[in-house]
């Protein structure tokens, strides 16, 4: 027992620091086989720490690659949650809620700044799988579906959940993130949280095509 423990263990570490690793990149970094490694990463999604996503590798089959959920991310020691915290409660104690909120907007301003030049081609719906690819890029794990002249965009994993508990204005960055590459004012967009940790933005297309 206590060697599957260590496995297991050193498995879900190796996801950690290696996220969307494929099952022999895990099996060669924890030294066992991939045989072995599928036994774990099958007991592991059963759990639901870990979620397995398919991604495109050259030219043939797409491969399967595995990445912590949040629920895997609360086996590791929280000390940087901690961190953020107390850093975010320092910082709205020594600065006004309007510069607090600006210093998140601006941060997504200017992520956001790069993708100006290829926005200007793009309809919606493209702007849409940019939008998912760079919050994607940024830790959130993200599907859009349109409802008429709504979109929601589903936040499956944040990695900011935590923080965005007790702090909701870091959910500014990736408000404006949204804004910003759908062309959208704020006011357009709506952001609500459920009870299995899912957040969803509802965002009013009606002026768009």
């Amino acid at each position: 027992m206590n060697t599957m423990k260590t496995t297991r263990e050193k498995v879900l570490t190796t996801i950690k620091l290696h996220s969307k690793s494929t099952i022999l990149e895990i099996a060669d970094k924890v030294g066992i086989n991939a045989i072995s490694v599928r036994h774990h990463l099958t007991n592991l999604q059963a759990e639901g720490l870990i979620i397995a996503e398919e991604e495109r590798h050259g030219v043939g089959r797409p491969r399967l690659v595995y990445s912590l959920t949040e629920k895997g991310m609360e086996n590791f020691p929280s000390s940087y949650f901690r961190l953020a915290n107390s850093l975010m409660d320092q910082l709205k104690e020594a600065l006004p809620e309007k510069e607090v909120n600006s210093i998140f907007h601006n941060m997504a301003e200017k992520l956001t700044s790069d993708y100006e030049p290829m926005l200007a081609k793009m309809n919606i719906e493209e702007r849409l799988e940019l939008l998912k690819t760079v919050l994607n890029n940024e830790g959130f794990d993200v599907e859009w579906e349109k409802h008429g002249k709504e979109c929601h965009i589903n936040e499956i994993s944040c990695p900011y959940f935590k923080i965005g508990d007790h702090h909701p204005e870091v959910c500014l960055f990736d408000k404006t993130i949204i804004s910003n590459i759908l062309d959208v004012p704020m006011n357009k967009i709506t952001h609500k949280d459920h009870d299995d940790d899912l957040c969803t933005y509802t965002i009013d297309l009606s002026d768009k095509k």
